[in-house]
């Protein structure tokens, strides 16, 4: 999720979108689930599948908030969903309490399928998100980045799928993104969902396709989706496109409910 000063904001026929999740909640009978978590317990986050990240130091998009770990105030399990609570409170020498968990380490995948159900936060200054990167990065942009969801809460109901490369990504105006409306993203769960390949990548709200990356060029700079990837949930405060409006104090604490996360490969 890093920032995008450039997106494009599509508003027609084909991109203004709401819907009351007509997707189902039952898993893909035609697809392998080869992982998920369903959150159907108390307390943490179930850490066979989960690490956090953990600091305030802005990662590299000036963020506010200070990512806490194995605190339940910041990310829990409650009445069947993943709960990352964004609090306006201080911490060391941020002024925000939030969670980013990912997979890294514990889970990560090649091509396949991945559905994450989700209700979102509302409010100047929220940044919550669905992304993944590779197993082995070690410069971004170059080994890739995949953004199913993205929604900064200045422009509300406004949903972002991205890719970030060494040649498409917002630091040199080349990035890959689209964009779909969703007016009760925050009042009703949605499905969001990738569908990857070898030869592309679409994404999805609802079985609704917003955006597709395809593999043209065959080349890394490109197309670095050629290795394992891992997952990430995580709730932002602020930042370059988070908090380019200011941050709302007044509507903290904000909940990002996750019901699951499920992924998938071809029978």
């Amino acid at each position: 999720m890093k920032f995008q000063h450039i997106f494009n904001l599509i508003i027609g026929g084909s991109l203004f979108f709401s819907l009351s999740n007509c997707a189902s909640n039952k898993p893909d009978s035609n697809k392998k689930l080869i992982w998920s978590d369903e959150f159907n317990g108390k307390g943490l986050p179930d850490s066979s599948k989960w690490n956090y990240d953990f600091g305030g130091d802005g990662y590299g998009n000036n963020e506010a908030q200070f990512y806490t770990k194995n605190r339940l105030a910041n990310a829990r399990m409650e009445n069947g969903n993943l709960v990352i609570e964004a609090k306006k409170e201080n911490w060391e020498k941020n002024k925000y309490t939030s969670a980013r968990l990912l997979t890294k380490g514990k889970f990560s995948f090649q091509y396949g399928t991945i559905e994450v159900r989700a209700k979102l936060p509302k409010g100047r200054g929220t940044w919550p998100a669905i992304w993944m990167m590779s197993e082995n990065m070690k410069k971004w942009p170059d080994d890739g980045e995949l953004d199913i969801m993205e929604h900064v809460g200045f422009n509300q109901g406004y949903i972002h799928a991205s890719v970030h490369t060494k040649k498409y990504n917002h630091i040199i105006g080349t990035q890959k993104t689209d964009t779909l409306i969703v007016k009760d993203a925050s009042e009703k769960f949605h499905v969001y969902k990738a569908d990857w390949t070898p030869e592309k990548i679409d994404v999805y709200i609802d079985d609704q396709k917003f955006f597709t990356y395809e593999n043209k060029e065959k080349t890394y700079e490109a197309w670095p989706f050629d290795q394992p990837y891992f997952i990430i949930l995580n709730l932002a405060v602020g930042g370059f496109w988070g908090g380019k409006e200011g941050i709302d104090d007044s509507i903290f604490p904000q909940k990002y409910y996750i019901d699951y996360v499920r992924v998938y490969q071809n029978k």
